[in-house]
């Protein structure tokens, strides 16, 4: 069973950091913990109409705990993609009106 793009590709990862690399067609999200690079590269290039994908970067990031007075959680833990984009590709409009 093949997953959909909407559920690969969770929602754009906006921090100063993955802005910079916008400029070098770097682009980060957050994913489903189970996708693998094929799966994003692909959701990618169907979501987002003229890009082609070069490289796919992930890292699993654990949850924090955090504490609320005398209780004790963690938060959720999620994977990080970042995306790079070919020279000839086009950019992702939604990152650009960020800038």
């Amino acid at each position: 069973m093949s997953k959909l793009a909407q559920d690969i590709i969770i929602r754009p990862l906006i921090t100063e950091e993955s802005m910079a690399g916008v400029a070098y067609k770097k682009y980060s999200f957050v994913v489903a913990k189970d996708a693998n690079k094929i799966e994003i590269a692909q959701a990618v290039e169907a979501l987002f109409e003229g890009t082609k994908v070069a490289k796919v970067n992930t890292v699993n990031c654990s949850g924090k705990l955090r504490r609320y007075g005398r209780y004790e959680g963690m938060t959720a833990s999620w994977k990080k993609a970042v995306v790079t984009l070919t020279e000839d590709s086009k950019t992702i409009e939604f990152f650009d009106g960020m800038m």
